[in-house]
């Protein structure tokens, strides 16, 4: 008796403590948007990446073991500066036989030509027939093509010891290697890719069943990864033929007129297409929409009583830019976009001032 006389006490004391009035519940301050319809109808994007418009593998015209490579990749480099050299010696051999093989073409020459000289003086004195004048015009004849044939050989031979070298032929960044020191290569395989300084593009893979959207000279947007903020026009200027024997992908290839100060080679890029825009059409944030049952719902609120209701909608197409909301909504009310899980229905909210 004494233990529950003792609670019964202690449960009035607590209740005389309070005030009697029922806790008040906050007013939530919610973000909002107005339901505008006219959003696009599709909102179709393509990863890719900055290339030059003109990239080339840069060989060495003859083959031999490599002795160095001058440059790596990411180095920016000049027209005419060295980037690799191959083994000199089988080049400087090569050139050297050249050499002494057009000496001794020269002097056969010389010979044929004074034997010549002397048979024609023969012939006017009638020492010799005509027919030996005319052995000693044949050898005069070819004594003369294999000079010229010795004369070819020593400058081509010159010119291949000077392809030992390999050098840019233009401004430009390498943007990779192919081959390391102490490799034997063969005439023309790819030592590095250089991409030379000039006009970039943005270069994206489409989809078979989206490349069909697309048509030379049609406008884009482009946007750079690495300033997301920043929306670049471009142009699509090739489409590739035929679709990639792996990926089942075409090649698209931007020009980009004005590209970004920041714009560098190698850089993540991704590419828009104009949208058509449908005037039935509204597009909602993803953070706006919450389950009820198996469909989905937004909260719409009452701006003069700054209250919420809930209302059911009909999502057309989840999307990166939001979602489509194809009916359930009318054009001018007012949607709570962000918080919506701590929302309960008739809750008072204290809206934005651009809202009220």
């Amino acid at each position: 008796m004494k233990r529950t006389a003792m609670l019964l006490a202690i449960a009035a004391a607590l209740s005389g403590c309070g005030n009697g009035k029922e806790a008040v519940e906050p007013v939530r301050p919610v973000l909002t948007v107005t339901v505008a319809p006219g959003a696009a109808a599709t909102h179709e994007t393509w990863a890719g990446e900055i290339r030059a418009r003109v990239e080339s593998d840069l060989a060495f015209r003859i083959g031999g073991k490599l002795a160095a490579r001058l440059v790596d990749a990411g180095a920016r480099v000049r027209k005419g500066q060295a980037l690799a050299r191959l083994d000199p010696e089988d080049a400087a051999l090569a050139a050297q036989a050249a050499r002494a093989q057009l000496a001794s073409a020269q002097s056969e020459h010389a010979l044929a030509k004074a034997e010549l000289e002397r048979a024609r003086d023969l012939l006017a004195r009638r020492f010799i027939s005509a027919s030996a004048f005319d052995a000693r015009q044949a050898a005069f004849d070819a004594a003369a093509a294999r000079l010229e044939q010795a004369r070819a050989q020593a400058e081509l031979s010159a010119n291949q010891a000077e392809y030992a070298t390999l050098a840019a032929d233009g401004d430009g960044v390498v943007v990779s290697v192919a081959a390391e020191p102490g490799q034997v290569l063969a005439a023309g395989q790819p030592v590095l890719r250089l991409a030379r300084d000039g006009e970039l593009e943005a270069v994206i893979t489409v989809p078979e069943g989206q490349v069909g959207r697309l048509k030379p000279g049609q406008p884009v947007a482009v946007f750079l990864w690495a300033d997301p903020g920043r929306r670049v026009p471009g142009r699509v200027r090739e489409i590739a033929g035929g679709a990639d024997a792996v990926t089942r992908t075409f090649a698209v290839r931007v020009a980009l007129p004005a590209p970004p100060p920041g714009a560098r080679v190698g850089m993540s890029a991704t590419v828009a297409a104009a949208p058509m825009a449908d005037t039935g059409l509204v597009l909602l944030p993803l953070t706006a929409l919450l389950r009820d049952g198996d469909s989905a719902a937004v909260w719409v609120v009452d701006t003069k009583a700054a209250r919420v209701a809930k209302r059911p909608v009909t999502v057309g197409q989840y999307r990166e830019d939001g979602a489509t909301i194809v009916a359930g909504l009318a054009a001018g009310e007012t949607v709570v976009a962000a918080g919506v899980h701590k929302l309960r229905e008739g809750q008072s909210v204290r809206l934005p001032a651009a809202a009220r």
